[in-house]
């Protein structure tokens, strides 16, 4: 798929600094037209999609070649999320009442369950890990409260966390399983979760983690099932930013981003003027850009920001859905089983 100039330059800009040379997302055959929202990153060569009918496509290559296929027993589900450790690790993350947390160690080539929920209205959103063997997941809310379950042995076992540390839950408040990133973690025990839904969008942090949690409001467009926080990244422990909006208006601005320097207590939200114009499903920090530079995807394409996302420059009009950024590169996903990467070339 073809590329203006201005995107080129625009994405290379954001990796390098300098003029004289190009990069671009580079569509790639993902092996399936599944629509695909879970994304997990390991380096510039391993990446891991995931998404309906329990298909999970890997690329070992840097995205020359995908392998897909489908987990057994799992046909009938919607992986709406996946976090791999390395080549081949790899968790993949169920929605729907009886979530499940699927799990290989060969690289895709055999699964097991690891993970079932028995309580009645879980709905499982997002699944990350720490290291290889600190992991979390995140449902809605459960009895008043979201659902948080670890697990401290690289998968093979979840522990629920207890409720009675857990903020309750708005009327209607719930996490939108869209990207996978509604959930972040950091350094050993920080893990952030965002939410929307209910009448103000709010922001969920844990300093040790998952036990215990404190909440926050933001000024995320907020107040119909459609509308909060999409998409969590923090580049350190104090500079994060959030994005969202209403996901039935993909061309919607205002009140879709907002950021902190001071681990998500408090929020600044962009000037609508230079705000990304439209609904926004996940973002990511440029390693090595010292939290200046930023890239956002959504239903209406990409935009990216090197002011630290105080302003932001369409580049791309193709819908993604998940995005995650490592060293020099990274990939995106999206509907029809669309897979690209980001290949800064001098």
């Amino acid at each position: 798929m073809p590329r203006s100039l201005p995107f080129a330059c625009s994405l290379f800009a954001l990796f390098a600094g300098v003029i004289p040379a190009k990069a671009q997302w580079i569509p790639q055959s993902s092996g399936t037209q599944i629509e695909l929202r879970g994304l997990s990153v390991v380096s510039a060569d391993v990446a891991w999609a995931s998404g309906q009918r329990g298909t999970v496509t890997r690329t070992t290559n840097g995205g020359r070649t995908w392998v897909a296929d489908t987990i057994p027993s799992a046909g009938k589900l919607d992986l709406r999320a996946i976090a791999a450790t390395s080549a081949n690790v790899a968790h993949a993350l169920s929605i729907a009442d009886s979530g499940r947390i699927f799990r290989t160690t060969d690289g895709g080539r055999s699964w097991s369950q690891r993970f079932m929920s028995l309580k009645k209205g879980s709905f499982f959103d997002a699944i990350r890990f720490w290291d290889a063997k600190h992991g979390i997941a995140v449902s809605d809310p459960v009895d008043g409260h979201f659902l948080i379950i670890t697990t401290r042995d690289g998968g093979n076992t979840w522990s629920e966390m207890p409720s009675d540390r857990m903020p309750a839950a708005l009327p209607n408040e719930g996490a939108f399983a869209a990207s996978g990133s509604l959930l972040a973690v950091h350094g050993a025990n920080d893990a952030w979760f965002v939410t929307g839904g209910a009448s103000v969008a709010r922001i969920f942090h844990s300093p040790d983690g998952g036990k215990s949690w404190t909440v926050q409001d933001t000024p995320i467009r907020a107040g119909t099932a459609a509308e909060g926080i999409f998409s969590v990244a923090f580049r350190d422990a104090k500079l994060g930013i959030i994005v969202g909006g209403d996901y039935t208006k993909a061309n919607l601005g205002g009140r879709n981003v907002a950021l902190t320097s001071d681990g998500g207590a408090t929020w600044r939200l962009v000037d609508s003027a230079t705000a990304p114009q439209g609904f926004k499903s996940a973002v990511a920090f440029v390693p090595g850009s010292a939290g200046r530079r930023l890239v956002a995807v959504g239903l209406n394409g990409t935009h990216v920001s090197s002011d630290g996302g105080l302003t932001w420059t369409p580049s791309d009009t193709v819908p993604y859905n998940s995005l995650q950024l490592v060293g020099k590169g990274g990939f995106v996903a999206g509907p029809k089983g669309r897979v690209a990467a980001l290949v800064p070339k001098p």
